[in-house]
């Protein structure tokens, strides 16, 4: 299963990103492949909380279409929500000593351990710091 990293979301759905056009392109040949994939939910909050910034974006995606858009991929069939469960504490534990994280870099490591949780074989991300977890297999589809 791949996972969606926040910058993909976020580069999808603002169509001023200079990464739209590719963004858009491979998350939408990913939701309509029929296969599973799925979304961290840190992903979907720090997404809203990108989109919605008026430091961030002038214009800001106005609050209602930003919880649509989220709605949207959360809803959709094949998508499955990545969130904490049963032994997740001994994952993130693992995951954060292995790094050697800590401060913002836990938040990461955090959409990391969730992956790891759930059996993600691959996060989709732009991020170059998901290189420091190395059993957590990450491309950039965009390139």
């Amino acid at each position: 299963m791949i996972a969606v990293d926040t910058n993909l979301l976020v580069y999808a759905h603002r169509e001023d990103s200079d990464f739209h056009e590719d963004a858009l392109r491979v998350f939408t040949e990913l939701t309509d492949s029929g296969s599973p994939w799925a979304i961290p939910w840190p992903c979907i909050h720090e997404f809203l909380a990108i989109i919605t910034h008026p430091r961030i974006y002038r214009p800001p995606t106005p609050m209602a279409i930003a919880l649509s858009a989220a709605s949207t991929w959360i809803n959709a069939p094949s998508c499955r929500m990545l969130a904490e469960g049963p032994e997740y504490w001994e994952t993130l534990q693992n995951t954060i000593k292995l790094a050697k994280v800590n401060g913002p870099a836990i938040h990461d490591a955090r959409i990391a351990a969730l992956c790891a949780h759930h059996g993600v074989q691959e996060l989709w991300t732009a991020d170059r710091d998901f290189s420091r977890y190395g059993a957590l297999r990450c491309r950039n589809p965009m390139t």
